[in-house]
């Protein structure tokens, strides 16, 4: 049965004809030499090109990376050879290597060498570390040599391919071939050694339209794979499956199993003609070179095969091989933090007689199935002896140990624990998958069909399309996952059971009520497991996430694709593996879970008596927790962090709990937080008190101006002076009356303009001095406009009602300093915005005005300015019985209220 092997397209870029593809080992690069002369450099994750290097105006048959000294090595139909710095884009090299177009160049994997092969037969070995001197030439072909490649299980050897039809090893240091492999009836173009596991094969192909598959210690064809209609120009052995990939000038790229050489897939990706392969060690991804661009493919999944039983002990499968470590003989005083490599020693097992796609355990432990290439084998978990073998695309584990086995779309057979057939199944739909259990779960791609292992009663059908199944160990909670979601079901198995025992009648359905939908959770799931009621997944973000109650609770975010293993609840963690075979583990507690189950039920009583079991360090995780499901209070109670408990308590509104945390911590932005939830509380005294704690000057002089706290307010000013916060201590003085200590603070703030606009509208008497000041610091930066400022004592009549103004502010002097009481404010508030000089203006009030020699004399100035005669004059009298303000006798027999506001 052929290999389910999943392929990927992840790169497709249009270029010229593509000779030759290589993959940088640690960047995420591919490079393709082209026919028209250049080289380009891929970035396959962007899709976008990182370098390019005009070469040559020739073929650049050959490019290859030389990671470790970061340079490109290049050979081109001119015969020379070109050594670029792929970081600065420097020619580090050019010489002429070879008479004749070279076909390949090689690079050792741990020494300073490259091989080079042309057309003019021979092979040429390059010394960087001596300058590129050519070390070792070897002779033998009789035709060109396509290809070069080195063993990479022997790098002293190498083979060559040439068109006299032979491919030949060589060992660096001799100048003859060890030998020669003739058996193709045209020229061979391409070689490749095999690297996944001991045979001692290599490939090659030829235009015989054939690929040969040779034992070179036999020095024997081992198998010819026939198929394509035309020139093979490429193969490769993959280095991590067991395929092997020709491409061909039929435009096709073939995959074969290694082992049975059956063909598996056929690729055609319309670019024409292929000419070139490319693979890496360690990477699923495979580069294809053709006439009309370069592709890049993913073949297979990257999850490991691995499994671990409930003791620690971990079976994985490296190709064919199967090996095995136990946690547990890591120690437990050995300090692992969370996330960090366990130092596992390896112990080999044995080997599989198949190419293992899966392999697990059963429940116990006992036994591993490992299944692939369409069949299965159930080894013994210790001695890896095998107990049992057969046909199957999927094999799964009963929670009791039966196991059921698919071996195709219509037939599914279940064994019982002595690996005896018990019953086979031909359902009635396509099953293209089975998933293992409590129950028996059989899935097309638009539903999912639960089975009794027993009788294979269908118990529901629920139409989903599913991804995996995942089981809790009681039995009573099961996770369907789906592309983009999962969902938590609960199994009413006592229900299912009456059911069934009483005769009722099962339809197309099944049982009704059989499942129960608790929550639906929008994540993908990459890998999951249950620990008692919570399940444990990484999504599609590489986050370890757990599940409790349809809460959604991020444990660690990874920094790579992990698959998790399993839960050692004597250790209290999680268990994960990644591709490389490298395994992690994470803290989890099942107190903590226990604990969050308990909640979730509403069983308090019983969670409080768990807590104490939990460590201190993992109570703001509790919190948090608590905090997610309304209960702020038990949240608080439980928090530790400071920060935290103080965000509760504001939530909660508890201040004196929320003061207690702000006098600990010491930190002016929790102060002003409590100072403005005080004050939205009406606690206005604590307000005051954490206000000044915090320093927040606009949140006092809102607290002071709504309260009209002038000793407060007086105080305010001082502080704020005190910390250079100029505007607040303006309001401040000017809230207060303080109409001279104002000007002062804009003359000492250096903001002269602004303190003579202050004065003219509101102490004129201070123009003269301001005006002085001003000319003096204006006379330093442009002495023309100092001279054009004009002081109201040299020109009066510059200043519209100047006279007037100067005696509203002597009348209005007495005034400014007394506060009439909040409950007067409607006396003042609609003649807030009158001003004094219009309406002194208006009422022709009588002024004394100074006479030129000193004495007073008495004017009476009218709204057009024309003088009358004293009996006519108004009289002025400020009343001392009503604060702020004066009263003034006008020409109307009436007296008017005037108020102190701006002027």
């Amino acid at each position: 049965m052929p290999l389910r092997l999943e392929i990927k397209r992840k790169l497709a870029q249009r270029s010229e004809r593509v000779k030759s593809v290589d993959l940088h080992p640690t960047e995420p690069w591919i490079m393709s030499s082209l026919y028209s002369g250049s080289v380009c450099i891929w970035n396959y994750q962007t899709q976008t090109m990182v370098k390019s290097f005009e070469v040559s105006e020739l073929p650049v048959r050959s490019a290859k990376f030389i990671a470790r000294k970061q340079w490109v090595v290049a050979g081109a139909d001119d015969m020379f050879i070109r050594v670029y710095n792929y970081n600065t884009m420097d020619k580090v090299k050019l010489f002429e290597a070879h008479t004749d177009y070279i076909r390949c160049v090689a690079v050792h994997p741990t020494l300073p060498y490259v091989l080079s092969s042309s057309d003019d037969m021979l092979i040429k070995l390059w010394d960087w570390d001596k300058g590129w001197m050519c070390t070792q030439i070897f002779e033998g072909h009789s035709h060109y040599v396509m290809q070069i490649t080195f063993n990479p299980k022997d790098t002293n050897t190498f083979a060559s391919a040439s068109l006299d039809r032979t491919v030949k090893i060589w060992s660096l240091g001799s100048p003859d071939p060890n030998f020669t492999l003739d058996g193709h009836s045209k020229g061979v173009n391409c070689v490749d050694y095999f690297t996944g596991g001991d045979r001692p094969y290599l490939i090659t192909g030829s235009d015989d339209q054939t690929a040969k598959v040779w034992d070179y210690q036999t020095k024997s064809c081992v198998q010819t794979l026939e198929g394509h209609a035309h020139n093979v120009s490429a193969v490769c052995f993959h280095p991590e499956l067991p395929i092997i990939m020709t491409g061909s000038e039929d435009g096709t790229v073939r995959l074969w199993h290694s082992t049975t050489y059956r063909l598996e897939n056929t690729l055609n990706y319309g670019l024409e003609r292929v000419w070139a392969l490319g693979y890496m060690k360690g990477s699923r991804r495979v580069v294809i070179g053709y006439d009309e661009g370069t592709i890049m493919i993913k073949i297979g999944r990257e999850e490991p095969v691995a499994s671990m039983d409930s003791s620690g002990k971990i079976i994985w499968a490296k190709h064919n091989e199967i090996q095995t470590v136990n946690i547990k003989a890591v120690g437990v005083d050995a300090e692992i933090a969370d996330g960090e490599r366990l130092p596992l020693a390896v112990k080999e097992l044995g080997s599989c007689d198949l190419y293992p796609q899966s392999l697990r355990h059963n429940p116990n432990g006992r036994f591993v199935v490992v299944c692939g290439d369409g069949e299965y084998i159930i080894y013994t978990a210790l001695a890896w002896r095998n107990r049992s073998f057969g046909s199957a695309l999927e094999i799964v584990w009963s929670t009791e140990g039966e196991y059921a086995v698919r071996e195709s779309t219509s037939k599914i057979k279940i064994y019982s624990k002595n690996f005896q057939e018990r019953k086979s199944i031909r359902p009635a739909f396509s099953a293209e998958r089975i998933y293992g259990g409590v129950l028996l779960a059989m899935c097309t791609n638009d539903f999912i069909c639960f089975y009794d292992w027993v009788e294979c009663r269908l118990i529901r059908r629920i139409d989903v399309n599913v991804k995996n199944v995942y089981w809790a160990d009681s039995g009573d909670l099961v996770t369907i996952a789906s592309d983009s979601s999962f969902y938590i079901l609960k199994y009413n198995r006592d229900l299912v059971s009456s059911h069934l025992d009483g005769g009722a009648s099962v339809g197309e359905e099944g049982v009704e009520d059989a499942f129960e939908l608790l929550h639906e959770i929008n994540e993908r799931v990459r890998t999951g497991l249950w620990v008692g009621d919570c399940f444990i997944y990484n999504n599609s973000s590489w986050r370890l996430n757990y599940c409790v109650g349809g809460e959604v609770t991020t444990m660690f975010h990874l920094d790579r694709p992990m698959y998790l293993l399993g839960y050692l609840a004597n250790q209290s963690r999680v268990y994960l593996i990644d591709k490389e075979f490298n395994v992690v583990g994470y803290t989890l507690l099942l107190s903590l879970i226990e604990y969050k189950t308990l909640v979730m039920r509403g069983d308090l009583e019983r969670a409080n008596t768990v807590l104490p079991s939990i460590p201190k360090e993992q109570h703001n995780s509790v919190a948090h927790f608590l905090e997610s499901r309304g209960m702020l209070e038990e949240a608080l109670d439980i928090a530790t962090d400071p920060n935290y408990r103080f965000d509760l308590a504001v939530q909660l509104g508890s201040l004196e709990v929320a003061k207690e945390i702000a006098i600990e911590a010491r930190s002016e932005s929790k102060w002003k937080q409590l100072g403005e939830l005080a004050m939205s509380s009406g606690k206005l005294e604590m307000a005051e008190e954490c206000l000044l704690q915090a320093t927040d000057l606009s949140g006092l002089l809102l607290l002071y101006s709504s309260l009209g706290d002038a000793e407060g307010i007086t105080k305010l000013a001082s502080m704020a002076k005190e910390l250079g916060k100029n505007n607040v201590s303006f309001l401040c003085l000017f809230m207060l009356g303080k109409l001279e200590e104002c000007l002062q603070l804009l003359v000492d703030s250096n903001r002269i303009p602004e303190a003579a606009l202050m004065a003219r509208s509101y102490l004129p008497s201070k123009v003269s001095d301001i005006v002085s000041i001003w000319k003096k610091d204006l006379q330093k930066v442009n002495s023309k406009a100092a001279e054009s400022l004009a002081d109201p004592a040299e020109y009066p009549n510059l200043f519209e009602d100047w006279q007037i103004a100067l005696n509203v502010e002597a009348t209005m002097a007495p005034k400014r300093g007394v506060y009439p009481p909040a409950e007067e404010y409607m006396t003042y508030a609609e003649r807030s915005n009158e001003s004094l000089v219009e309406v002194f203006k208006s009422m022709n009030v009588e002024e004394e005005i100074p006479s030129e020699n000193g004495d007073s004399a008495h004017e009476v100035i009218e709204d057009d300015g024309v003088e009358e005669s004293q009996e006519d004059a108004v009289e002025v009298e400020p009343d001392d019985s009503t604060d702020g303000g004066v009263l003034v006798n006008g020409n109307d027999g009436e007296e008017h209220w005037v108020l102190t506001p701006d002027q």
